[in-house]
């Protein structure tokens, strides 16, 4: 079953279990996929979803942050509901470690040498780890593999 299949059979399950919450946080997801879909009129693989998720899913980090600052915390709870049935749809992601690990492979296989290369390499990063790792994590593993 597809990631989108299955995010719709989610959907109708929070439908007959009348969850409010989790349904509007499943529909969200839904119409930033279809967005997606017919600004670019392609229909999204497994990895593009992974990708809307992780997108909405930087957003609501965001939107957390600003709220707590704000003093408002009814909102930043409401914001921390939808990241947690966001996040079922996201592959297992990679500790530290294991970013660190293939982020050094692909600097190698690519003869990488410093700071001028991190376009390059990141690049190579984000087609294999889409989905597995947080891209700020991975960008930070980039420049310290590069600079020593």
């Amino acid at each position: 079953m597809s990631l989108k299949d299955q995010i719709t059979e989610d959907m109708k399950t929070a439908m007959r279990a009348k969850d409010m919450e989790r349904l509007g946080t499943i529909r969200l997801l839904t119409a930033a996929i279809k967005q997606k879909e017919v600004d670019e009129r392609i229909t999204l693989d497994d990895m593009a979803v992974v990708g809307v998720v992780d997108k909405l899913l930087k957003q609501r980090k965001d939107s957390i942050e600003a709220f707590e600052k704000a003093g408002r915390q009814d909102l930043a709870d409401k914001e921390k509901a939808e990241v947690t049935v966001l996040q079922v749809y996201l592959p297992a992601r990679l500790s530290p470690e294991e970013i660190l690990a293939e982020v050094k492979a692909i600097v190698a296989e690519l003869g990488a040498k410093g700071p001028g290369d991190m376009g390059k390499v990141m690049g190579a990063v984000k087609a294999k780890l889409a989905g597995k790792a947080e891209m700020g994590q991975v960008s930070a593993a980039v420049k310290a593999a590069l600079a020593g």
